[in-house]
């Protein structure tokens, strides 16, 4: 890490634990707004590709019924940037109160001594997810993709793994999986983002999502298949200002014959009725469809 590297991130970290250390009233009701007026009314964050986004997935909803999903979008999107922040100072206690989990215990007991996946997505407040860790013994791997810069992309390591998760960038989890599995004899949880866009010369297989056809990444399933890791869907939903409650959904039981891309259009099954259920708390923002279906794919594939 070079000098420049070390200044910004110390910056960027000491600004947030001093920022963090605000009181609530002042992070959420004076700050988040502040966020908000910014990011909507003044820059217009990807204005043009939210809103392509929701009239396309919501083609049913009239034009005030989607502004009104743009806006409390916005205003979610406001409180997430000001829950990274928080994430330099956040305590336990108040981690765990703001994600809750429902039936820990029996999950914990049902996967004792077995690796397994949690799939998820960019709903709700994902960041806060890293508290799972408080209540397992396995060792859980929180997959990223590595940052363009340097000094966001530390920072982003270290307030993720305060509590004990282990961030791995998305190149390394099947070796780090292996390692934890064969070398230290410890099952881990694969905390696993599902619902990005994969580069194009990844795209192997198309899928229906939001009525669109979407390519997903088909590592999680790969990954599944070849370890025989169960995969459970983390639901979330909003049950209060900046407090979520968390259950896990089977998808995959780590051995049941499985078709070719089942496993994914399942996941995209449960992503999809957790999206409809709030729309508002999914990345809108997020150029989910910048990459089209070719015209011909249907009649090439087919041959």
């Amino acid at each position: 890490m070079n000098v420049t590297t070390k200044i910004q991130y110390h910056l960027l970290m000491g600004s947030c634990k001093v920022i963090g250390l605000l009181p609530d009233c002042i992070l959420y009701h004076t700050l988040g707004p502040l966020i908000y007026f910014v990011l909507y009314r003044v820059v217009r964050y990807r204005l043009s590709v939210v809103r392509t986004n929701l009239s396309n997935s919501f083609p049913e909803k009239t034009t005030e019924e989607l502004r009104h999903i743009e806006r409390r979008f916005y205003r979610h999107l406001a409180e997430v940037f000001v829950d990274t922040i928080k994430l330099a100072t956040i305590s336990k206690k108040e981690i765990l109160e703001r994600m809750v989990y429902r039936d820990v215990d029996k999950m914990e007991e049902a996967m004792r001594g077995q690796s397994w996946i949690s799939a998820m997505s960019h709903y709700g407040s994902w960041e806060l997810t890293i508290n799972y860790v408080c209540h397992s013994d396995h060792r859980i791997l929180a997959v990223y993709r590595p940052l363009h810069s340097p000094a966001f992309d530390l920072f982003y390591q270290k307030v993720r793994s305060r509590f004990g998760t282990h961030p791995v960038p998305m190149n390394n989890i099947l070796q780090e999986t292996l390692k934890s599995q064969r070398v230290d004899g410890k099952p881990v949880i694969v905390a696993l983002i599902a619902d990005q866009t994969p580069p194009w010369h990844e795209i192997k297989h198309w899928y229906r999502f939001l009525g669109q056809d979407t390519p997903f990444f088909s590592g999680m399933e790969k990954m599944a298949l070849r370890l025989k890791m169960p995969i459970h869907f983390m639901h979330i939903r909003k049950v209060a200002p900046r407090h979520y409650e968390a259950e896990f959904l089977p998808i995959y039981d780590g051995v049941e014959p499985v078709a070719e891309h089942e496993i994914t259009e399942r996941y995209i099954a449960r992503l999809e009725t957790m999206i409809r259920e709030s729309p508002e708390l999914w990345m809108w923002s997020h150029r989910r469809w910048k990459h089209k279906k070719p015209a011909d794919y249907d009649i090439t594939h087919a041959r």
